[in-house]
């Protein structure tokens, strides 16, 4: 679910190759809008009767004022999966399960994972350093291993993964799921403007800054975003703002001018299409299962 840059297209594109896409309802601007696109989403996924998966993102922190407005649309476009972030997955545990779908709640900690499950939230998606957007702390492999010692539902990692070798890694880790967002950032599909992908295709995990001083919440920045603003990446300090998710109608608007990437965007080296990018993850995925597989024992990397 990347703000601003996930809609229709790429949603539709990514159910159709066998993915769930997803999109932040804060991406349309009005109701009425996500109406629309909730409509299209439903239309084009429908097949025989039933719609294939895809999963529309919820922003429950106090500062979504339109929370219950976009609720009342889930409840009556019923998505299959309803992720909740920036806040406890509560406000929509109920309305969600009265039509069988599944709410995932993003995690970006272990309290807020033990907080999340105690809910009754069906899955966790724990949001792990390397993330894009809003980041987490917590190795991958660490956050894994910590929640899977208490909840058995539906696990998500992300942060950092970018081709299918990093998906074989994760779900060997417990993983059942991965969030990847950084990989789909300059698809063909993705509302990025041109200027974003080039962004993203032309740099390397040192040109990432991970700072609160943008939303007041640590988040990963394109630094050559900041800088085109105006803005010294190394002059950010410590002291963070008051939370401020929104992008804002400053002059320089947070996501809409200042862009965020995550660190798996090494391996983006083109603007291609969703199936082209799903094509090539399932090769890479096969491939890293094959070689764990192959692996003699005796040749095991890990030593006591």
């Amino acid at each position: 679910p990347i703000f601003l840059v996930s809609g229709p297209d790429l949603v539709i594109a990514a159910g159709r190759a066998g993915i769930i896409g997803a999109f932040p309802t804060q991406n349309c601007r009005t109701v009425d809008e996500l109406d629309r696109w909730f409509a299209e989403i439903t239309a084009a996924l429908t097949v025989d009767g039933e719609c294939l998966p895809w999963a529309v993102n919820l922003i429950t922190h106090r500062t979504n004022a339109r929370l219950a407005e976009d609720l009342a649309l889930v409840e009556r476009y019923r998505p299959p999966v309803v992720i909740t972030a920036l806040g406890s997955p509560v406000p929509v545990l109920d309305a969600v399960h009265a039509y069988g779908g599944i709410v995932i709640a993003d995690v970006a900690d272990l309290t807020m994972a033990r907080k999340a499950a105690a809910a009754g939230a069906d899955g966790l998606a724990c949001i792990s350093v390397g993330a894009g957007g809003h980041t987490g702390s917590l190795s991958p492999f660490a956050f894994t291993a910590e929640v899977r010692s208490f909840f058995d539902g539906l696990l998500v990692i992300g942060g950092g993964i970018s081709d299918g070798r990093g998906v074989a890694g994760a779900v060997a880790a417990g993983a059942d799921l991965v969030y990847m967002g950084t990989r789909f950032l300059p698809a063909a599909e993705s509302m990025a403007v041109p200027e974003y992908k080039a962004m993203v295709v032309d740099s390397g995990p040192a040109d990432l800054i991970v700072s609160a001083g943008i939303t007041g919440t640590p988040a990963s920045w394109l630094r050559p975003s900041l800088v085109a603003n105006g803005i010294d990446p190394d002059a950010l300090g410590e002291a963070a703002p008051d939370r401020n998710y929104q992008a804002g109608d400053s002059a320089v608007r947070r996501w809409k001018d200042l862009w965020a990437a995550g660190q798996g965007l090494g391996v983006v080296d083109a603007v291609t299409s969703v199936d082209e990018i799903v094509d090539a993850l399932a090769t890479d995925y096969l491939g890293a299962l094959e070689r764990l597989t192959s692996l003699p024992v005796k040749a095991s990397p890990i030593h006591v």
